[in-house]
């Protein structure tokens, strides 16, 4: 992986390297691989993975549809 330094501006090299890097998965996979994981617990791991990519997915095809009204996430006032 390649990051290019323009007018020596390093910090925004670094920052597109640690962007690049983050697409990769590359700081999850550090993080996961720092203790040992259990094949029960890496099982259940990669199910709940698969549930949230798949949530993920449903909500943003409803959305494209128009089925479900775009949330900001934010609640109203109390």
């Amino acid at each position: 992986m390649q990051v290019l330094v323009r007018d020596n501006n390093v910090e925004q090299a670094l920052r597109v390297l640690k962007k690049k890097l983050q697409r990769e998965g590359v700081f999850r996979e550090i993080r996961l691989r720092e203790h040992f994981e259990k094949p029960s617990e890496k099982r259940t791991r990669e199910k709940a993975d698969a549930v949230r990519r798949a949530r993920k997915l449903m909500g943003k095809k409803l959305e494209r549809e128009g089925a479900v009204a775009v949330s900001s996430g934010k609640k109203g006032p109390r």
